[in-house]
This record gives structure tokens, C-alpha cells and sequence, in this order.
């Protein structure tokens, strides 16, 4: 079969499930782009939203384009075809404007083999008039986006959902002048860093900010193909309350603090045929009426789901409702390895709240408990590790345990943005420590420390980073290719 064929078949195919694809002419086209494959980039309200929010406009279209998905999940990476939007199987290449939403560090290498499937030279200084303007805005911005500096003609900082107004009118007006013109107007307004102009520093471009009338963001698109499958997606908080310093989502002046959206203003907003919701937010159960509005929901037939549940706020009405809404697993996070370690950076999530959640879950008829953890965080000794596996030894008693644990990243615009990385040989230790005092009493699921090291090196870097990254993808991408292009900065 044609590889384009094929390509065009599967993504006709997918839109076929889809509900809620916009598509409308108009004089600004965009492709929208996720550097991430599609079964992940449409599990992004985020990504969502913008795709509702260009629509809006009367001179804008955005035409969706993610990264092809990886060998033995459908073949595109290996067709090596053109990049094709989904709405219209149009080659990207042929947008005048690309914009991405970047979640995390490591999606930088999926920007890159989206340049260059889209035919695209990889760094701006290489690109002429005739080529697209390049964007990237999205998550990553909150933290550390610098390393995407070589590669846009524009970074959108923050929370888009207002921002995207005005730069669409400055994409609109666009008149014949030179591209590395055309963000000038935009320099200084708050959200806006054009490379070249100023610094993007911590603190020097303030974030957009979305006004409350924005809120709640929900799904536009509902597909069986996502990692939440035919989840209907909606706010319930925007930011955090809570000031754990590893996070970047903490309460701060920048972020805003939590934002709650109104019950009623949630359920007005999901649609009647909606079957399956999913309540976003960092802080979800924060929310003082969630009983309230997970009880309406339950009582309409819906299964719910919560991104975020935190240990220290369930009780048994809460547990109850979730069962009926289909939960079987309970999730949340402990994050340190202690007591002690929580404490230090104001992660206060007791041992008694997490056997309290497990004595719910079982009494509800849940199946499992998983935890999240962190291991590596600062000032953290090896002896701890016996303290989360004897913890874990104890809630498995009363539910079967999953525990997950990954290596800490420091992240600008947190307190801990300058804590070292542990060393490799200390965090692995540790995690083979914790298996062996585990005893096979829990499952133990754990990030490579190696790729934390390498998102590490990307959420601490600057534009040089994003160079090394860029060689080390050249290269392959394997972890030796990586150690060599982030020395070669040295």
C-alpha cells in the first residue's frame, strides 16, 4: 500500500469516531500541532481549548497535526511520509503558520521530527520568507521554555486562551514586511517573547493570564482513541492553593492561586450525551463542592473521573461516590520517601490520611491503591527508603498496591528550581533498595533515571540545550547521544 495512502486512511479513520471536529475557511490558516502522538495530544484540554479558541475567531482555522505514532502503532514514523493535518489530510509544510503546544521537556524532540516531516529547516536563523512562522506556546511555558529558543519565531508564555486574540489579529494584519518583523508589536504585552528580543528569563516576561469568563476550558473533541477514552474533559480548578515546592502548578502571585468553577457552571457546560466525565485541575478535591457535583453527576448515569485526588481530603461519601462512578482504582500521591522528607517540602500528606483512603477504598469495593513517589528529592537519606516500603507493606494488607515512583526534576519557578539531580548510582540504588524491602508485597513501577536526568539537563538549560537536544536527537536519541551533545555545551 502507499504510504501516503495508508497515513490518510488511518487519520480518516480516526476522524470517523471522533465528535465535535471543527472545520470552517477562512484567511489565517494554522496548523495546530502536538508533538506527541495523537492518542496523547487529544487527551490535552489544553490543546483543546486553543483548537476551540482559534476557531472563534472570524479570520482563523486550525487544521490539528501530531506526532506520527511510533513503530508497531501504525506505521506512519516509518512511512517517513509528509506531514499531514488531520481536518483536511493537507500537507503541513503548506501552513503558513505551525503552532505547538508543548507539555514537558522531552516532547522538544517531537517538535523536531515534526519540522522536519513537514519539510521545515529545524532552526529559525535557517528559514527564509517563503517557510512557515513557527510557535510554540503550552505547559512547558510555566516552567523553563528557553531551550525552544532556536527553533520559533514566537513563544506564547502562560495561559493562552486570551493571548491567541491578539496574536491572531497580528497574524491577520500580517502585511508584506520581513517575518523577523512581524512579532514587534507583540514584544512587552504580557504572554509575548519574540528570540532576539529581551530575555526569557525567569520573571522578565510576565504569563498570560485567562480570564475568569474563559473558565471552565472543556473537551471540543470526544474520541474512543485517547489515553481517556470518549472522556468528556472539564475544569473544576484552575491552579493550586497548596505550596509543595517541587511543582510548578503551587499557589503563586504568578499562577494566581486556585480558581474554582462554579458547580452549576460545570454541569451546564458537559453535554447531555456525554457518558464518561473527566474533572480536571491540580487541585480537584479542594473544590468545596465536589461531593455536591460528583453526586449529580453519579446520579445521572455518568462515570467520573478526577485528575488529581489528594489523600488528606477523602472521606467515605467521597470514596462512595467515586465507586459508583466506576472507580476500582484509587490514585494519589505520597511523593517523598518519609515523613520527614514531605514535611521539608511542604508536601503534608500523612501516613494516617493514606490508611484512612485505603480502608475507604476497600469498604467502597475498590480493587487497588496506587501511589505516586518521588525519590531524589533534596535531603533525602538512603534509610528512608525502608520507611515507604514499610508504609507500603502495611496498605497492602488492606488493598492490593501499585506504587510508581520517579526520580525528582527540578523545575524553574519552583523553590527547589536550583536542588542538584541526584546522582544516578544514588537513585538507582535506592529504587533497587525499595524493590528488595518491598518483599513482592506491591508493584513497583519506576521512571528510567537516566531520561529524568536527561528532562533535567532540558528544564535547567537555555537555548543551548535545546541545540544539544536537537544534536542528540541527530544522533538517535539514545541515552549515550544525549550525554555527548549536552558536553559538547560544556
Amino acid at each position: 500500500m502507499d504510504a501516503r495512502i495508508g497515513q490518510v486512511k488511518r487519520i480518516k479513520a480516526r476522524l470517523a469516531e471522533e465528535r465535535g471536529t471543527l472545520c470552517k475557511e477562512a484567511p489565517l490558516r494554522l496548523a495546530l500541532c502536538y508533538p506527541s502522538p495523537y492518542h496523547v495530544g487529544m487527551s490535552s484540554l489544553g490543546y483543546q481549548s486553543i483548537y476551540r479558541a482559534i476557531h472563534r475567531h472570524p479570520l482563523a482555522t486550525a487544521e490539528r497535526a501530531f506526532l506520527p505514532d511510533p513503530e508497531g502503532g501504525g506505521g506512519e514514523e516509518s512511512a517517513r511520509v509528509s506531514l499531514l493535518t488531520y481536518e483536511t489530510q493537507s500537507p503541513v509544510g503548506e501552513f503558513p503558520v505551525l503552532a505547538f503546544s508543548v507539555a514537558c521537556e522531552v516532547e522538544l524532540t517531537g517538535l523536531l521530527e515534526m519540522l522536519r516531516l513537514a519539510g521545515i529547516p529545524l532552526l529559525r536563523e535557517a528559514r527564509t520568507e517563503r517557510h512557515p512562522l513557527v510557535i510554540a506556546g503550552g505547559p512547558l511555558t510555566f516552567a523553563n521554555a528557553r531551550p525552544l529558543e532556536p527553533f520559533v519565531d514566537l513563544l506564547v508564555k502562560g495561559e493562552a486562551c486570551d493571548a491567541i486574540d491578539e496574536l491572531l489579529q497580528v497574524l491577520a494584519e500580517r502585511g508584506g514586511g520581513p517575518r523577523g518583523e512581524l512579532f514587534l508589536p507583540l514584544v512587552g504585552r504580557p504572554g509575548f517573547w519574540v528570540p532576539g528580543q529581551g530575555t526569557l528569563d525567569s520573571g522578565a516576561v510576565a504569563c498570560a493570564r485567562a480570564s475568569d469568563m474563559r473558565l471552565p476550558a472543556a473537551s471540543q473533541i470526544v474520541t474512543p482513541n485517547t489515553e481517556l477514552r470518549s472522556m468528556f474533559l472539564i475544569e473544576a480548578a484552575r491552579g493550586c492553593s497548596r505550596s509543595c515546592a517541587y511543582c510548578v502548578m503551587r499557589r503563586s502571585s504568578e499562577r494566581g492561586g486556585l480558581r474554582l468553577v462554579p458547580m452549576q457552571s460545570i454541569l451546564a457546560a458537559i453535554p447531555e450525551d456525554a457518558r464518561k466525565v473527566g474533572l480536571v485541575g491540580a487541585a480537584v478535591t479542594d473544590h468545596p463542592e465536589l461531593g455536591a457535583l460528583l453526586r449529580a453527576l453519579v446520579d445521572s448515569g455518568r462515570e467520573v473521573g478526577i485528575s488529581s485526588l489528594r489523600a488528606d481530603r477523602l472521606d467515605e461519601e467521597l470514596v462512595g461516590l467515586l465507586a459508583k462512578a466506576g472507580y476500582r482504582t484509587l490514585t494519589t500521591a505520597i511523593d517523598g520517601l518519609s515523613e520527614r522528607v514531605r514535611a521539608s517540602v511542604e508536601r503534608r500528606t500523612s501516613e494516617e490520611s493514606l490508611f484512612e483512603a485505603a480502608r475507604l477504598a476497600r469498604a467502597q469495593g475498590m480493587k487497588r491503591l496506587k501511589l505516586y513517589a518521588m525519590v531524589g528529592l533534596p535531603g533525602e537519606r538512603d534509610e528512608e527508603v525502608e520507611e515507604l516500603a514499610a508504609l507500603s507493606r502495611e496498605l497492602s494488607k488492606l488493598l492490593p498496591l501499585s506504587l510508581a515512583v520517579s526520580p525528582f526534576v527540578p523545575k524553574q519557578g519552583t523553590p527547589l528550581a536550583d536542588a542538584p539531580f541526584a546522582p544516578l548510582e544514588v537513585l538507582d540504588g535506592r529504587l533497587m533498595r525499595l524493590k528488595r524491602a518491598l518483599k513482592g508485597r506491591a508493584e513497583l513501577r519506576s521512571t528510567s533515571s537516566r531520561w529524568a536526568w536527561i528532562e533535567y539537563r532540558l528544564s535547567q538549560g537555555d537555548a543551548r540545550a535545546g541545540l544539544a537536544a536537537m544534536r542528540a536527537w541527530e544522533r538517535g536519541g539514545a541515552y549515550s547521544a544525549w550525554v555527548s551533545a549536552f558536553a559538547e555545551n560544556e
